[in-house]
C-alpha cells in the first residue's frame, strides 16, 4: 500500500507519499481501507519529532479515519463487525495511509446522513471532548464552559456538544471571522484573545463567578489566567501545550476555591480505556450527530498525497474546523 512517511523530523516537506508494507491486523483488530483521514495538531508535532507514536502504533501520522472494513483479525468474530461495514475509527497512528489496522473497540459506525469525508473529521474530536469535558470535567446542563481555540477542530466540536447538552459556552479565538463562525455553532460569548483580556471578559460574562469548566490547549502560558477565570469548584482540563510546559500558580487560591486541574491525553491511553471512551461517544454523542445537533466542521478537503500542504494550512491557523485528507 501507500502511506505518508515522515522521512526525518522537520517541516512539511519531510512528508513523503510512498510504498510501504501492508498492515496485518493482530488479535482484536480489523483492517480498514481508508477513504479519508483528518489532520490534527498532534500530527504536526509528530512530524517535528516532538510527539512520537506510542509503542506498537503505526509510524505514519493520522489519529482518525473513515472507510470500510476489508478483513477481520483473530478474535474479532464476536464483536459484531463484518467485512464491508462502513466505519470511522479512533487511531493511535496510521491514518495517512491506504489501509490501517484498528482495534475493534475503537470503531464507530458512520453516522447516518454523513459521508466518509465528514465522518473522518469526527472520531478524534468527539472522543477528546467527551473524555475531557464530560467524563473528566463533569460538565452539566446549566454550567458554563470556556473553550480556548474555538475555531479548531476540537473547539468547534466542543462548542456544539456543550450547547446540545445544555451548557452555556464562552470561547476565545484570534479573529472576528473565527468568532463569528463560533457564534454560528452556538457559542454564547466570543472573546478575541488578541484584543481582549479573557479573564476580565469571563468574569464579566459570569457575574464575577467564572467558568465551571475550561478546555485549554495552551498549557503553561495560560495556567494562571485560567485559574483566575475559574469558578468555585471549577475544573481546568489541559489538553495542549502550545503556550508552554511550565508555570507558577497560586495554590492558596486553588484551595480556597476548591479548583482542580487535570492534564489529559488520548493517544497514549490503553486500548481498554479508549474502547470505553468510544462506547461513551457511541451512546451519548452519536445520537446528537445523527439528529444534526452536532456536526463535523470541514474547512477543506485535500488529496492524501498533499499532506505537506495540509500541514502548512494547519500551522498557519487559517482554517476553521477540520482539514480532511481524501483518497
Amino acid at each position: 500500500m501507500r502511506a505518508t512517511v515522515i522521512t526525518e523530523p522537520g517541516g512539511p516537506d519531510v512528508l513523503s507519499w510512498r510504498e510501504v508494507p501492508d498492515p496485518v491486523p493482530s488479535t482484536g483488530e480489523v483492517l480498514v481501507e481508508v477513504a479519508a483521514t483528518a489532520v490534527n495538531r498532534a500530527d504536526v508535532m509528530q512530524r517535528l519529532g516532538s510527539y512520537p507514536p506510542p509503542p506498537g502504533a503505526p509510524e505514519y501520522p493520522g489519529l482518525e479515519c473513515a472507510g470500510r472494513i476489508v478483513a477481520l483479525g483473530p478474535g474479532t468474530a464476536e464483536t459484531g463487525w463484518r467485512a464491508g461495514d462502513e466505519v470511522c475509527a479512533l487511531l493511535s497512528g496510521g491514518g495517512y495511509a491506504e489501509r490501517v489496522a484498528v482495534p475493534a473497540g475503537q470503531l464507530l459506525r458512520v453516522p447516518s446522513g454523513l459521508d466518509a469525508v465528514e465522518a473522518a473529521a469526527l472520531p478524534e474530536a468527539a472522543c477528546t471532548v467527551w473524555s475531557t469535558v464530560f467524563m473528566a470535567g463533569g460538565l452539566r446542563s446549566g454550567e458554563t464552559l470556556l473553550v480556548h481555540g474555538g475555531g479548531s477542530g476540537i473547539g468547534t466540536f466542543a462548542i456544539q456538544l456543550a450547547k446540545a447538552r445544555g451548557a452555556r459556552v464562552l470561547t476565545t479565538a484570534g479573529s472576528p471571522e473565527k468568532l463569528a463562525r463560533c457564534a454560528e455553532l452556538g457559542a454564547d460569548v466570543g472573546i478575541n484573545y488578541r484584543a481582549e483580556d479573557f479573564v476580565k471578559r469571563v468574569r464579566e460574562e459570569t457575574g464575577g463567578a467564572g467558568a465551571d469548566v475550561i478546555l485549554d490547549i495552551m498549557g503553561g502560558g495560560y495556567l494562571d489566567r485560567n485559574l483566575r477565570s475559574l469558578n468555585v469548584d471549577g475544573r481546568l482540563i489541559i489538553i495542549g501545550l502550545m503556550g508552554g510546559r511550565t508555570a507558577e500558580i497560586d495554590l492558596g487560591r486553588m484551595l480556597v476555591k476548591r479548583q482542580s486541574v487535570q492534564a489529559l491525553t488520548l493517544r497514549s491511553r490503553p486500548a481498554a480505556e479508549k474502547a470505553a471512551i468510544v462506547a461513551g461517544v457511541a451512546e451519548h454523542v452519536w445520537p446528537l450527530v445523527e439528529k444534526g445537533a452536532v456536526r463535523p466542521i470541514v474547512d477543506r478537503r485535500m488529496p492524501l498525497p498533499q499532506a505537506a500542504e495540509a500541514h502548512r494550512v494547519m500551522e498557519s491557523s487559517a482554517h476553521v474546523g477540520k482539514i480532511v485528507l481524501t483518497r
